[in-house]
């Protein structure tokens, strides 16, 4: 499989800053001159982005309730072959995912099947023996998980690392891999999603400088390195299945991709390129048409409520739009890109018109109205195979639709889903023609039969 060096940055539970902390360690790995490739596990899109832009590389998500541990083991081996180390983000604590009873869908699985030391990052602010408490819950909690060692952050002073270097020698446990001080990390914008998106955070030689300089204060990065150097090698994977190319480049998908669109996997990407389709990506917020002789089109989530005066003022790129819908090519629009393609957003003192083809207006709301993963089965045939056909993705949005799309006969819902955490079913995946809209986030690379499927129709 895969002989690279590589490590695992996890939390012991969210909020405690082991984004910011993978960047600087990034940032420091690529200073000495190493080629660093990373990975970010969960269905996130807006760590990758920041990841890309620190290693210099294309970031690749690992999730295995999504994907399986064969597509997770495969696209691990692939994208780090050419690599002096792997560093793998994780999500959420380290052994939160899918399910409270399980590995499943956490940082650990990723873990476990890649056989990764892991750094766990904890809030040490008020702590000192404690500190050894709680690691030692996460060392023997789950057997087959190598803790490689701890990361304090927002730590008091030297002294107050010097107490949490003692407490975990004291207990026999994993060594103090760095101590991080409150404020020594540069401080990166974030909206209710996270961090804000990597167009959005002015990255540049200066701020990359800053998070290597606090890393090589403030980690043991040769000990961190000498952990992910002793990850062991893995077992080789049997040849992967041929890819079916339908066309060599004469294929092409319209892709928005620009501040309001940005929600995409990099492997979705390599994936389609195999297949020999041709990616042609347009901003719906700047062009003023979309790209001429596409086969299909696909509209990604992202943040349209933030841009939706702009996108509604740009009348030339939304006609275009609306034609294409009703051109009877292949259009696929998620969640922002549903937002898109419906009636418009509406907003407390003006509503903003968009492409009009979905017959429904959306809304923001206050509160969170989806989060989690969810699995649809298709009740009829769609871009993405037959009726039968189980893929898996995840939701998370605020926004949510005024209004039943399905009153308007020319719609139906073509998705049965359920959500993973308590089995609930709901119908979903709205369809009239050869456009298709959903606020689920499939990841359709794993999903080898629906990918071609959906290639074959372009």
């Amino acid at each position: 499989m895969s002989g690279c060096p590589r490590l695992v940055i996890a939390g012991s539970h969210s909020g405690v800053g082991k984004s910011s902390l993978t960047l600087a360690l990034v940032a420091a790995l690529r200073q000495r001159g190493l080629t660093v490739q990373t990975f970010k596990v969960g269905p996130d899109y807006l760590d990758p982005g920041h990841l890309s832009r620190v290693s210099g590389r294309p970031c690749y998500n690992l999730d295995g309730w999504m994907c399986g541990r064969d597509y997770v083991s495969r696209l691990f081996a692939e994208r780090s072959a050419a690599a002096d180390i792997a560093i793998i983000e994780g999500v959420m604590g380290l052994y939160d995912g899918s399910s409270p009873t399980s590995l499943d869908g956490s940082t650990a699985q990723i873990a476990d099947w890649l056989q990764a030391p892991v750094a766990l990052v904890v809030n040490s602010h008020g702590m000192a023996r404690s500190l050894a408490a709680l690691v030692h819950g996460y060392v023997s909690f789950e057997p087959t998980i190598t803790l490689a060692g701890v990361i304090a952050n927002f730590c008091g002073s030297d002294s107050h690392a010097t107490l949490l270097t003692q407490a975990l020698q004291a207990a026999s446990l994993p060594p103090l891999l760095g101590a991080v001080p409150r404020n020594a990390l540069p401080a990166l914008p974030s909206r209710h999603l996270g961090l804000v998106s990597a167009t959005e955070t002015p990255w540049n030689a200066a701020l990359i400088q800053q998070l290597a300089a606090a890393a090589e204060q403030h980690l043991n990065l040769d000990q961190l390195l000498q952990q992910a150097h002793n990850a062991p090698s893995l077992p080789p994977l049997p040849p992967a299945p041929p890819v079916k190319v339908v066309a060599n480049g004469t294929v092409r998908l319209a892709i928005a991709r620009d501040a309001a669109f940005q929600f995409y996997y990099q492997d979705l990407f390599d994936a389609l390129e195999q297949r020999g389709v041709q990616l042609v990506f347009f901003s719906p917020l700047v062009d003023a048409k979309l790209p001429a002789d596409c086969n299909g089109l696909y509209l990604g989530g992202g943040y349209p409520e933030e841009h939706a005066e702009q996108l509604s003022c740009n009348h030339t790129m939304l006609t275009s739009i609306r034609d294409f819908c009703n051109s009877g090519r292949p259009v696929y629009a998620e969640c922002g890109g549903l937002m898109y393609l419906s009636q418009g957003l509406q907003e407390e003192e003006k509503n903003w018109p968009f492409v009009g083809i979905l017959p429904s207006w959306t809304r923001m709301r206050s509160r969170r109205q989806r989060l989690g993963y969810m699995e649809v089965t298709l009740q009829r045939s769609t871009l993405f195979g037959a009726a039968g056909t189980r893929l898996r993705g995840h939701e998370f949005h605020y926004s949510e639709l005024c209004d039943d799309p399905l009153v308007n006969l020319d719609w139906e819902a073509v998705y049965q889903a359920r959500t993973n955490r308590d089995g609930s079913l709901r119908v979903e995946g709205y369809s009239r023609g050869q456009v298709l809209v959903s606020y689920v986030h499939l990841h359709l690379a794993s999903s080898t039969k629906a990918l071609d499927n959906l290639v074959s129709m372009l």
